[in-house]
């Protein structure tokens, strides 16, 4: 089936994802208080993968300036109606290469929508997926990281939530930035691999993560890509992986 639409399915996708992500005030009181942590007054900030625009708004709330990348038709109509003043939406999703590709979009669950190829297949028979059914395709515009700094000039931070494609976003950025955090799932060991692998590309990092939606970071002491990976590895569950470039000097 092609077409996202806005039919009964999608709409009731929608409201799913509000309930999960938006009628939570203590979350995103506790995500605005994480950015703090990274972003000041002024800053740019990325989200990639906007979604219904929780991280978004926790970053704007933190004083930054907002880029949000948001494919899917839906969900994109929204944000356009409900994102806060000065928050710049951008209609397409971001990869290695500008261009257009297939995103694959679960309706009744359209956080998991996603451009990498065979995603939908290795999730359905994946533990905690089985009741998920991709039964929607957009074909999307894709920029890259790259393109956007170009655009909209260099971002202190650069949140990538984009369902197993994130090694893919990734690879659409030559230079460093101060932060970036991306989504890692247990499924997918090897994307994560490849995206820190290319941060290590990038510049000198040290790492932490978030488990699922918990509102602070695993770890007191922040550690390099081998620990991480560890880290990752034994925790078995998604989570966010936050890469903070190593100033001169710093430890």
């Amino acid at each position: 089936m092609t077409g996202a639409g806005t039919g009964a399915r999608a709409l009731a996708g929608l409201a799913r994802s509000l309930l999960i992500y938006r009628a939570r005030p203590w979350k995103a009181r506790a995500l605005a208080r994480l950015y703090r942590g990274i972003l000041r007054p002024g800053d740019l900030a990325f989200d990639i993968g906007a979604h219904v625009g929780n991280r978004t708004r926790a970053m704007v709330a933190a004083g930054a300036h907002v880029v949000a990348l948001e494919p899917q038709p839906l969900l994109r109509a929204f944000l356009e109606r409900d994102l806060p003043p000065g928050v710049t939406l951008v209609g397409a999703a971001a990869g290695a290469r500008a261009g257009t590709a297939r995103l694959a979009i679960p309706r009744l669950h359209p956080t998991v929508a996603s451009l990498a190829p065979g995603f939908a297949e290795h999730m359905a028979a994946t533990k905690g997926f089985g009741h998920v059914r991709w039964d929607a395709a957009e074909t999307v515009e894709v920029t890259t990281l790259d393109a956007l700094i170009a655009a909209h000039g260099r971002p202190r931070f650069v949140k990538i939530d984009v369902e197993g494609f994130e090694d893919a976003v990734l690879a659409g950025l030559r230079a460093p930035v101060d932060w970036i955090a991306f989504e890692t799932l247990p499924a997918l060991p090897g994307v994560a691999r490849a995206s820190l692998a290319r941060i290590g590309e990038l510049g000198d990092y040290r790492f932490n993560f978030i488990a699922g939606e918990a509102p602070g970071f695993v770890l007191e002491d922040w550690t390099d890509a081998a620990g991480i990976s560890t880290l990752i590895s034994r925790a078995g569950r998604s989570g966010d992986v936050y890469a903070r470039r190593v100033e001169e000097g710093d430890t």
